[in-house]
């Protein structure tokens, strides 16, 4: 027997949460109502294209769909003929920004896998930084469309390569990706701030570091050499991170390689 119908005094049975856009059955999109022809030409790619540019110029928590329909020159209630929720148009802006890691297809495919595995972080890195936005709702939605899986599987035909034994390998991959998540996302982060407080990257460091000594007691936490050199226009701010972030890369690479020579 099937599902009693909702009628007078028996309450409607809510629906579940749709997981994911992309779990979506196919038989959803071919129910919905015929998308009017509009002279604005929209259509769910431009909508999507839209939604990035405008999360790039004001970030997420300006974001809004009635905001994107002005600037696209539309009625808000147009957008929802291509997106059932905003929830939707965000997923499929995340996955519009993994799409750009696209030009690493051949970094899986060939060569030694260290060289590999970095060029692939490297590539993740500068997405997140291109993107604040895009960290945020990578750790909010399922993160599976079609560009961030086929980044996913790029990535994981590299440690296939490592020698680790299959059961390790899904922790070198959070090792990896969670790496340069983090990384990444504090570093598009403090650009977003140096550019709110009107000032270089490295002026903003030194704006930084002059209210540090102003509190003896923090002092010694920033005294490493090549911050010191930082601050006195010795070396940049993106020299100290490209270093940290390479050591970071040969000490995760280092340790892979450890576990797969103990484990041959």
């Amino acid at each position: 027997m099937g599902e009693p119908a909702a009628g007078p005094g028996v309450p409607a049975q809510p629906l579940p949460p749709r997981p994911s856009i992309w779990l979506a059955a196919a038989d959803t999109e071919r129910s919905r109502p015929a998308r009017p022809a509009t002279r604005h030409g929209l259509d769910r790619e431009r909508i999507t294209g839209a939604a990035v540019r405008l999360l790039d110029a004001e970030g997420l928590a300006r974001f809004s769909m009635r905001r994107l329909a002005g600037e696209m020159g539309v009625t808000a209630m147009s957008l929802y003929w291509y997106v059932d929720t905003k929830d939707d148009l965000l997923e499929l802006a995340l996955d519009a920004a993994f799409a750009e890691l696209a030009g690493a297809e051949g970094q899986a495919g060939s060569g030694d896998w260290p060289t590999g595995l970095r060029e692939l972080a490297a590539g993740y890195r500068a997405l997140l930084v291109r993107h604040p936005w895009a960290p945020v709702l990578a750790g909010t939605y399922l993160n599976i469309g079609p560009h961030s899986m086929a980044f996913s599987r790029r990535l994981r035909s590299v440690l296939a390569r490592t020698g680790l034994v299959p059961e390790d390998r899904a922790g070198a991959l959070a090792a990896v990706t969670q790496f340069v998540h983090g990384f990444g996302t504090v570093e598009g982060h403090y650009a977003e701030r140096s550019r709110q407080a009107g000032m270089t990257e490295d002026a903003y460091f030194r704006h930084v570091m002059g209210a540090i000594r102003e509190h003896p007691e923090l002092e010694g936490d920033f005294a490493e050499p090549g911050r010191l050199e930082a601050e006195r226009g010795g070396r940049t701010v993106e020299e100290m991170r490209e270093r940290d972030f390479a050591v970071a890369l040969d000490l995760l690479v280092a340790g892979i390689e450890a576990m797969a020579a103990r484990a041959a």
